[in-house]
């Protein structure tokens, strides 16, 4: 409703009325046209399903013709999702020694020389970084001029990281400080063919480590300076790496352990050499002990074969970057934390979806419904059975629901951590 009513002093206006009522008008059409038109707003609208089909089979050419190949036998892939932050200091072993899950110093007490897969937990015992950490001694041209380590984690989250750790240092005499990529770069190498193996070891110009998490996966490569390490193997890519991780069933990063939200031994950190379950005190060791020796891990990250609902489940978990037709769908369509459900029939969820390529990927999956690990104490009410298939379940309803069958593969390493 307009209002005429003005001060005193205030003459009425016709022309003055119309103008206000044009621009009135105005701005009432201008906001409709803004919340029907909005991005928001047609998140929320309808999709025709022929259109929903043709985005999807868009996705599908686009993935198809970018697919990455089958990793090479030989490799040495730059990670840039990868990024190091250097502690040193006096106190810097008996700081890390507080808040990682590892053991920074050995059986005599002195600090550790080589390096090392672990993680940091929150109060709860709840994964907040994976990381991998490399002691190195401090001078000129090296990350710090005293004795320390390089502590590797998820790029994307290398600002959180260092406010993390900075929240714990209160008085320690420790210098925490982000090493830039021209300081410092993180590679993985890997040789699986059957000549001679090139040279792995660590010199003045870079750090060297066998990745300790799963048998086979490689080495992990400090390289100091801007340049890429000198090693006889041919230079790859972070995708063909990633594709032999998820061949192996290690995750790695925030998106397949979330942060805040994965417990260390559903994430494979136990039996991926990350956890010392001898050492002292450390910022959310209670639960992680007490669920190691008083209770059963019931789901474990997976590696994890998607494939289409008309064909016979794998018997062997493959890479295949092929595409049989516009219509298949892929690994990177599934929606992170989808759902795993048993096919054709109704229960508990089997697990959930955390992150693929191709027609691989990396699951959180039920051990007694999904896989034939047999888990002590008492048995589930659904338990696996051979035949059982599973599928993933994602969008909205009626014709844009999409789904895919996976099955999930329990490795051998894993298996025989699980065993001991």
């Amino acid at each position: 409703m307009l209002c005429l009513s003005g001060p005193p002093s205030t003459e009425f206006s016709p022309t003055k009325l119309h103008w206000q009522i044009r621009f009135n008008m105005r701005g009432i059409a201008k906001r409709a046209f803004q919340r029907e038109w909005s991005p928001r707003a047609r998140a929320r609208a309808p999709v025709c399903p022929n259109c929903s089909r043709l985005q999807r089979q868009q996705q599908r050419r686009r993935f198809a013709d970018s697919a990455p190949p089958k990793p090479p036998l030989t490799g040495l892939a730059p990670l840039p999702s990868r990024q190091l932050l250097s502690v040193s200091g006096t106190e810097a072993t008996k700081f890390l020694q507080g808040i990682v899950t590892a053991n920074v110093t050995r059986a005599d007490g002195l600090p550790r020389t080589d390096g090392f897969y672990s993680g940091f937990l929150n109060a709860t015992g709840r994964v907040v970084h994976d990381i991998f950490i490399y002691p190195f001694q401090g001078g000129p041209g090296l990350p710090a001029q005293e004795d320390g380590y390089l502590v590797e984690a998820d790029a994307s989250q290398m600002a959180r990281f260092a406010k993390h750790i900075k929240r714990y240092r209160l008085r320690a005499k420790v210098t925490v400080r982000t090493i830039s990529r021209d300081e410092a770069s993180v590679w993985q190498a890997w040789d699986e063919s059957p000549t001679a193996q090139p040279d792995m070891t660590s010199n003045e110009s870079r750090l060297v480590l066998r990745d300790p998490r799963a048998p086979g996966l490689g080495h992990r490569i400090i390289q100091l300076g801007s340049r890429a390490p000198e090693m006889d193997l041919d230079i790859s890519t972070e995708d063909a790496y990633t594709i032999r991780r998820y061949l192996h069933g290690v995750p790695e990063g925030q998106d397949e352990i979330p942060r805040e939200q994965a417990l260390p031994l559903e994430s494979n950190m136990d039996v991926m050499n990350g956890i010392d379950f001898h050492k002292g005190c450390y910022v959310g060791q209670e639960l992680t002990i007490r669920t190691k020796h008083r209770g059963v891990v019931r789901k474990r990250v997976l590696p994890c074969m998607i494939y289409d609902k008309d064909k016979a489940p794998p018997q062997t978990l493959v890479y295949d970057p092929e595409r049989d037709s516009p219509e298949t769908l892929t690994a990177d369509m599934v929606p992170a934390e989808t759902s795993i459900g048993r096919f054709g029939r109704r229960g508990r969820s089997a697990g959930k979806w955390l992150k693929g390529v191709g027609n691989i990927g990396l699951g959180l999956c039920r051990l007694e419904i999904m896989t034939d690990v047999v888990l002590p104490g008492e048995q589930a009410a659904t338990t696996y059975k051979p035949d059982d298939e599973f599928v993933l379940e994602w969008g909205g309803e009626d014709n844009n629901t999409s789904s895919v069958k996976v099955k999930a593969f329990v490795p051998e390493w894993l298996r025989a951590g699980l065993s001991a």
